[in-house]
């Protein structure tokens, strides 16, 4: 696994939203652009994220920020997640793992002694030149918002 560090120039990629729009980084050129892996949509942990983060949207888009989530999680479950909690934000439908292995957060895990390849919960925050400038690697779900600024 090799995870991208603070300094390091994120690499060119595109995937699809919960809505099948193509998301390329080059859209948020000049802008500052917070993307949270999570495990699997509307688990307990990923939904108390991911709703931290919409509570607090309009304070981080005050500071400039955009927001992108991304998970492995196939269209139809991006878009019921977002649906049903309400997120101002998309989250990106990274079945193919284009996304994660950009970032390097899919590698080994465990959990109650099983190891397995999975998404490991971060949070990469990218200035407006597309370098990651703060790395979150110990989310605190519930109050994810003020670890981020």
């Amino acid at each position: 696994m090799n995870t991208l560090k603070v300094g390091d120039k994120v690499p060119s990629f595109s995937a699809k939203d919960q809505d099948g729009n193509t998301i390329n980084l080059s859209d948020y050129e000049g802008k500052k652009l917070i993307v949270f892996f999570y495990p699997k949509a509307s688990t307990p942990g990923c939904t108390a994220e991911a709703c931290n983060l919409r509570d607090n949207y309009s304070e981080l888009q005050a500071q400039g920020y955009e927001l992108l989530g991304v998970s492995a999680d196939s269209q139809k479950r991006q878009s019921n997640f977002r649906n049903k909690y309400d997120f101002p934000f998309p989250l990106l439908a990274d079945e193919d793992h284009t996304v994660l292995n950009t970032f390097g957060v899919w590698g080994p895990k465990q959990f109650m002694g099983r190891k397995y390849d999975g998404i490991h919960r971060m949070t990469f925050v990218i200035d407006e030149n597309g370098v990651v400038s703060k790395v979150i690697d110990k989310v605190k779900t519930k109050d994810h918002a003020a670890q981020i600024v």
